[in-house]
């Protein structure tokens, strides 16, 4: 065989016949065997299509070129693709005839050739085979082998398919010629056929035809008028230029009367809307009542001889139009055109292969790889899993790390605890003061920022409030004992404030750690389905428990706050000292603080007391009839008594311990959510550990649970078995191609 394409198509067109002849016959093997390989699911590769609308005479020209009898049985012969492979042999003829499987019974991409019985040496008993093939072709969910003995009355799963028929004919008298037979273009919907039938039809043929390396051997039968010749018309639309069609007029001897001169102009490609690049032929097939008599094909093909040679207007043709006669003539053009395109067509179709074979090799190595030890895999996706959660919740140095994404909650929380803290008013509900334009948050508190006080009254509690929930407190005390429940109940409402907050915090860091688990557990698992909804629930379950497990301990610091107990005396006692000269200084009425502060910076020693100062402490000891020792600071006591002081008593008291309460809840409450939900996720390993138990990894059957938890999910699986097929099939057409251009 010749070394390179070029040597093809130099051979051809020097036409040499003995060096042409074999460079087509190797150029129509390449064709062949690459078609075996099944590559041209993935290629184009050039090929005849043979098309036709029914009772063209379509069969009888394919049984004249293949020299075999098709199925006359009606519904058998045209529900499938039939595709012949037709090469010259010395050896004796013979027919192998296989199932050519381009999809599975769900219509999946799945080729693959299956043999349908021993090889035929016999023409005759061809017929019955194909039939059997047809059937089992058209019953995908049925072994293929029950039809080759039987399976006569089995009802078809479908009417149509597009696995074909393949047969592979060699022998003396056989002609070097490949090509695909269709089934008929369906004219109208009858009592065999419906509408689906004929749209399934146009679909097939639409597969095969649309293709640029694919030419069309289209037949129009002369005793119909043109325009009804819906193959034609189907065909064209795919070739608008005419440039891959071979026009082939059958039945010439039924050409109406009068109409003879339009169809020799036809094969003239005189008339120029349906001229073709490829010419048009014309063949005379044997009729029903010659086939019932049993005419032989070499009688045919000379009874076709004879009838062109002698019956008008054929006979008169010129001698260049008289090579358009005939099938020899018919198949010797389709084998040239064939060989020519595939000679065009042979580097790039080698370049073609290598590429989608180095592209297969890529997919196949981007997917994940199929684990040979599924126990190691699993352990080894299942400790990456719980590192990287480790590492998510003991916190990164990222925007979108835990710490980082959370903490704007936390501090919203703090300022929302911290707006809990009683509203108390130093003046009578029904004064009228506004409490805003006299009272201003002392220097002590703003310097821990607290909040100012807001500015509508509907969490106002007044003083005249205070003193009357005191008094109402008192039950068999002396007067002025006032009992510390009346303290109690006002902490009391201020913590039952606390839950909700608490709750809410608790609601989003969950939230947000259960998001980042989901996403964590996609990734590690992605390729495995089954894994990932294993160790969803696992993980889900586990989640729930340390989640109680949190707001348990939630529930418990509120029970807790709800007793006020404190052991920090000196900072409570500074507090209520500051609240309670913060509260006095607004009722000046009663507690001259700025007089209180000015006495307390004397010290005991008259000679240091002011005039003015110094005046007043004399009379109160002339009053007295005793020596000086009043100190300055006692002046305070000619003031009047403060009718509420039982109220500031307790209001200073409680918004002291909610200072310092609430202060320990900001803290304890993301505390506690921190250590038992979010670090206590995988303390000491508690989720690995949970994961290896509760995914049965330590079972007496791991190895058959982890090949389970790793099995792909169908798309995947699908995904790579597709890709294995292809790749393989590309292979196959490479190694084809440098077994057969040695």
């Amino acid at each position: 065989m010749l070394d390179n394409t070029r040597d093809y198509a130099k051979a051809a067109d020097l036409g040499e016949a003995s060096a042409y002849s074999a460079t087509r016959r190797n150029l129509l093997d390449i064709a062949n065997s690459l078609h075996g390989t099944g590559v041209s699911m993935d290629i184009e590769i050039p090929r005849i299509i043979v098309i036709g609308s029914q009772s063209t005479g379509k069969s009888s020209l394919l049984e004249s070129v293949c020299k075999i009898s098709l199925p006359r049985a009606s519904g058998t012969c045209t529900r499938c693709p039939t595709e012949c492979r037709l090469s010259r042999s010395s050896e004796p003829w013979r027919c192998i005839v296989s199932l050519r499987l381009l999809t599975d019974r769900h219509g999946n991409a799945d080729p693959r050739n299956i043999p349908f019985g021993n090889p035929i040496t016999d023409p005759a008993e061809v017929a019955e085979r194909i039939k059997r093939a047809q059937r089992a072709i058209l019953n995908p969910s049925t072994q293929s082998s029950f039809f080759l003995g039987g399976g006569e009355d089995t009802a078809p799963e479908t009417t149509f398919s597009r696995n074909c028929v393949s047969l592979e004919i060699s022998g003396p008298d056989v002609v070097d010629i490949s090509f695909v037979d269709l089934p008929g273009l369906i004219a109208s919907a009858g009592s065999s056929s419906t509408l689906a039938d004929i749209d399934l039809v146009k679909c097939l043929i639409t597969e095969y035809a649309e293709r640029e390396d694919c030419i069309m051997l289209v037949t129009v039968s002369c005793e119909t008028e043109f325009e009804n010749q819906g193959a034609y018309q189907l065909a064209r639309s795919f070739d608008r230029a005419g440039e891959r069609t071979i026009g082939v007029l059958t039945k010439p001897d039924r050409v109406a009367r009068g109409d003879e001169d339009w169809w020799v102009g036809l094969l003239k490609n005189e008339h120029p809307s349906l001229s073709l690049a490829n010419g048009w032929f014309s063949v005379k097939q044997p009729d029903n009542v010659e086939l019932k008599k049993g005419i032989t094909h070499k009688q045919a093909a000379q009874q076709e001889k004879q009838f062109f040679a002698t019956t008008k207007p054929w006979d008169t043709l010129p001698p260049r139009f008289k090579q358009c006669l005939g099938t020899s003539n018919l198949m010797e053009q389709c084998s040239n055109i064939l060989s020519r395109l595939i000679a065009k067509r042979l580097p790039e179709i080698q370049m073609t292969i290598q590429e989608k074979l180095r592209t297969a090799e890529t997919q196949i190595d981007e997917l994940p790889l199929e684990p040979t030890d599924p126990v190691g895999e699993v352990f080894r996706l299942v400790s990456e899993l719980c590192s990287t959660l480790t590492q998510y919740v003991e916190g990164t140095p990222s925007p979108d790390g835990l710490q980082q994404t959370i903490r704007p909650e936390k501090e919203k929380f703090l300022r929302t605890i911290r707006e809990t803290a009683p509203d108390f008013r130093p003046y009578e509900k029904s004064d009228g003061v506004s409490f805003f334009s006299t009272l201003t948050p002392p220097q002590f508190l703003e310097n821990e920022e607290e909040p100012s006080l807001p500015e509508d009254d509907n969490n106002a509690i007044y003083i005249d409030q205070v003193k009357e929930a005191a008094l109402s407190a008192v039950t068999r005390e002396l007067p002025d004992n006032i009992p510390f429940i009346a303290t109690e109940l006002f902490i009391r409402a201020a913590v039952a404030r606390w839950k909700a907050p608490a709750m809410q915090l608790f609601d989003h860091i969950e939230g947000i750690l259960r998001d980042r688990i989901t996403e964590a557990v996609h990734a590690q698992c992605e390729m495995y389905p089954q894994l990932d909804f294993q160790i969803s629930t696992v993980v889900d379950d586990y989640m729930n428990r340390r989640s109680e497990r949190t707001k348990e301990r939630i529930r418990w610091l509120l029970d807790l706050e709800e007793r006020p107990r404190i052991l920090n005396d000196y900072h409570y006692r500074d507090y209520r000292s500051k609240f309670l000269t913060w509260y006095k200084s607004h009722r000046s009425q009663f507690h001259n603080i700025p007089l209180l502060q000015k006495l307390q910076g004397h010290e005991r020693n008259p000679s240091d007391l002011s005039g003015k100062i110094k005046a007043i402490v004399d009379a109160f000891g002339a009053l007295d009839g005793g020596p000086l020792d009043i100190m300055p600071v006692n002046l305070v006591k000619v003031l009047r008594t403060d009718p509420y002081e039982i109220a500031l008593d307790i209001m200073a008291s409680v918004r002291a311990y909610f200072q310092i309460a609430y202060k320990r809840f900001a803290d304890n409450v993301p505390n506690v959510i921190d250590h038992e939900l979010v670090l206590g996720l995988n303390r000491g390993h508690a989720l690995e550990t949970v994961l290896r138990i509760e995914l049965g990894l330590s079972g007496p059957d791991v190895e058959n649970v982890c090949a389970a938890y790793l099995r792909e999910d169908g798309e995947t699986a699908a995904h790579r078995s597709e890709l294995k097929s292809r790749l393989g099939r590309l292979k196959k057409a490479k190694s084809e191609l440098a077994r057969l251009r040695k």
